[in-house]
């Protein structure tokens, strides 16, 4: 029987076969790193997108943060114009008024009596004077308290005035302005 020796051909297919599984295994690894970098790749790609976006949003933003913040403003200086226009208004609404209270204020005056001085916050009048007697000062409470214009007068102080006469006596008064109905105002 013929003798053939088969191990250089083994030995030849099985180099053969692992020089197919090398390139078989580097050609995976190859493109095992070709398919990280192209992930790699798309997920950088995925976020410059994202930051770029969040960037263009973020410039919308402020541009919208801006805007508001001159509505407020424009609302603000609205609302500034408004407060003046409504002092202005009533300004406007009670300028007779004063004119009403200072002629009242003469005709509830009664002879013998004078003011020293005179001050008006709000609606509050403070009055000081001079009567001749205390019975000047009981006069002008009563013509105050029946005056349409004024109400709830109110005495402070009385103290004697030995300057403008025996009798006479300073005092100091306070009372609130209240603008009669339209109906009595038309009546007088």
């Amino acid at each position: 029987m013929a003798n053939i020796n088969l191990l250089p051909w083994r030995e030849e297919r099985r180099e053969l076969i692992k020089q197919q599984f090398l390139m078989v295994l580097g050609g995976v690894a190859v493109l095992g790193v070709l398919l990280v970098v192209l992930a790699m790749s798309i997920v950088n790609g995925a976020i410059s997108n994202q930051k770029d976006r969040n960037a263009y949003i973020q410039q919308h933003i402020n541009k919208l943060n801006k805007e508001v913040a001159e509505i407020q403003d424009l609302e603000k200086r609205r609302q500034q114009l408004i407060d003046r226009m409504t002092i202005i208004q009533d300004l406007q609404g009670t300028r007779p008024l004063i004119v009403r209270v200072f002629d009242e204020l003469v005709r509830t005056l009664p002879d013998g009596l004078f003011y020293t001085s005179l001050s008006r916050r709000d609606k509050r009048i403070e009055v000081q004077g001079v009567a001749e007697s205390n019975n000047r000062v009981s006069s002008l409470m009563r013509k105050l308290d029946a005056s349409p214009w004024f109400a709830e007068p109110n005495l402070t102080a009385v103290s004697a005035a030995p300057a403008y006469g025996e009798q006479a006596s300073s005092f100091k008064l306070s009372f609130l302005i209240s603008a009669p109905a339209a109906d009595e105002e038309e009546r007088k």
